[in-house]
Order: structure tokens, then C-alpha cells, then sequence
């Protein structure tokens, strides 16, 4: 059996390269195959898992995301917020923890923006407008040209995660051609999180705060 792997980058931590061909083939009764694997991240009651796909062989290449390592982007994005830290500093200080050529950890911040959705009512019948989020809540970030249809895809993807499906980031991802969806997830996330404490009427710290108390509680 062959398969078309559409790009070259990491997703979740091994090598998709583009127009690579996977092949199964039995040899001598053992089976030796390429297979695709997930790595999860946690998800709250009510939403299913946001899962990343990732390509390996064997043992693994190279070390992946740990639980560990998604608790200490989610932490340090909201502690950066609660101290209303501006996007080039968190950037700086996010960046080690985002491995070279790999979306993590966007996956931690689509649901940290999720989260936010959630804690502030955001849903069909009262929903949170698209319409200036970004003049708004992203005043010092500049965007231009495809720059803008990155971070829109970042605000949608954790809008579909928030209502109940899983993005197709394999697909979309790998035709950026760039390391840089991590840090888009996190321009939606602080736009959300801003927005959603706007929304409830209370100072982004305070809604940092809280968001950081309910991702203590177990996923179902």
C-alpha cells in the first residue's frame, strides 16, 4: 500500500516530507510499516481531544511533546498575560519549549483559546464577533498579506475546537511552508482570552486566573 505524505515539517515531534511515499510490505512473515500515531492533548468535559498526527518508524527519531511540556506553554502563556507581558516577550519566552519545525505547542494554545470561549458564554445564541477582534485585542501585532490568512485560520481552528470538532492541521499546516503555526495558535490565543475578559467584565489577569484553575480539573 502506498500514501501520499503531503509536506515536509514535524507534526508532534517526526518528519512528514513532501511527496515521500509509505509503503507496507511483509517480509519473511513479519510485518514492517510506516504508522501514523497520535499525540493527545487534554481536553475539558464536553469536547473531544484535539489529536496531532504523527509520522514514525520504529522507534521514534527524535524526543516528542510530553504532558509536562504542554502544562508549561499553557502555564507560561496565562502567567505572561496575567502580567500583561506585550506579544514580543512572550514569543521570546515561549519559544523553547516549541520544537524546531513542529506545531507544538499550537495544539495546547487552540485549546487554551477554546477554554477561553467557554468560560466567557461564547455559543450559538450569543456568540463572540470576529469583526475587530484583531484592531482590538492584538493592538500591538502587525499583520500583512498571508500573515492575515494565518492568524485567521489560528482564531477559526480554535473556534471549531471549541465547537466540538477536530482541525485538519496536517492539511493545512504543511502548505505554510514555515515554522510558525505555534506562534499564530498564540496570537488566537491572547485575543481570545483578552476578548473573553472583556466579554465578562473583569481584568485579563483576573480571567488568566480562572482559566488556570479549570484546566486543573481532570478531562473526561
Amino acid at each position: 500500500m502506498v500514501v501520499e505524505i503531503p509536506a515536509a515539517m514535524h507534526i508532534g515531534g517526526s518528519r512528514v516530507s513532501r511527496n515521500s511515499k509509505v509503503t507496507t510490505q511483509r517480509d519473511e512473515g513479519t510485518l514492517h510499516r510506516f504508522a501514523w500515531s497520535r499525540c493527545r492533548v487534554v481536553a475539558r468535559k464536553g469536547r473531544p481531544r484535539l489529536t496531532v498526527l504523527v509520522y514514525r518508524r520504529g522507534m521514534p527519531g527524535r524526543k516528542r511533546p510530553t504532558a509536562e511540556d504542554a502544562m508549561t506553554a499553557h502555564r507560561a502563556l496565562l502567567d505572561g498575560l496575567a502580567r500583561d507581558a506585550d506579544i514580543a516577550e512572550l514569543l521570546s519566552e515561549l519559544a523553547p519549549v516549541h520544537p524546531r519545525n513542529d506545531t507544538f505547542p499550537g495544539e495546547v494554545f487552540l485549546h487554551l483559546a477554546s477554554d477561553a470561549l467557554e468560560w466567557c458564554g461564547a455559543s450559538r445564541a450569543e456568540p463572540l464577533p470576529l469583526e475587530g477582534l484583531r484592531e482590538r485585542f492584538l493592538p500591538e501585532a502587525t499583520f500583512r498579506g498571508r500573515q492575515n490568512a494565518k492568524l485567521q485560520y489560528a482564531l477559526l481552528a480554535a473556534a471549531a475546537v471549541h465547537g466540538g470538532t477536530e482541525p485538519d492541521l496536517l492539511e493545512e499546516v504543511a502548505n505554510w511552508q514555515t515554522d510558525d503555526f505555534w506562534q499564530y495558535a498564540m496570537y488566537a490565543a491572547v485575543a481570545y482570552i483578552r476578548a473573553a475578559a472583556s466579554r465578562a467584565g473583569v481584568p485579563v489577569h483576573q480571567a488568566c486566573q480562572e482559566l488556570d484553575e479549570r484546566s486543573g480539573q481532570p478531562a473526561s
